[in-house]
């Protein structure tokens, strides 16, 4: 296990030594309380992570990254530098575009996310609409047949 300078720890983090290689954290990092960091893991420069998310193996973040709390983050991914991983997202593939920002479970690009949350909550009355205009197309083909 490597831990660079500055490196800040917080109570009851787990940091599991690699098995083969190294698990690193570099300079300046920030590790909240109750952060899981298993065997491999690179946490790049300047990364902050908020309590109790959990990084799975062999993960290679880059500098500048930020983890929300409660984040869980799949084996063997790459994060790419400055990337943002909102509180409770379950991040499953890797981010290679710099500076990218990502909630949910699974973790999806934030931009969409928020536009699906602001539909989601108009869901019930656009199925109302729905069975509307679905019962007048059913009554206009009837009409149409009749005629």
């Amino acid at each position: 296990m490597i831990i660079e300078d500055k490196v800040e720890i917080g109570a009851n983090t787990t940091i599991d030594r690699a098995t083969i290689g190294s698990t690193i954290i570099r300079t300046g990092a920030k590790l909240d309380n109750l952060v899981q960091i298993a065997h491999n893991v690179i946490v790049g420069n300047y990364t902050v992570i908020a309590a109790q998310a959990g990084i799975s193996g062999s993960v290679k973040m880059g500098s500048g990254v930020m983890i929300g709390g409660q984040a869980g983050i799949a084996g063997h991914l790459n994060i790419a530098d400055g990337s943002r991983i909102n509180a409770q997202s379950g991040l499953g593939k890797s981010l290679k575009k710099p500076d990218t920002a990502v909630t949910g479970s699974p973790a999806y690009e934030y931009g969409q996310a928020i536009r699906a949350q602001a539909i989601a909550r108009t869901l019930p009355e656009m199925e109302k609409r729905i069975q509307e205009l679905e019962a007048l197309v059913k009554q206009l083909i009837s009409e149409k047949i009749s005629s």
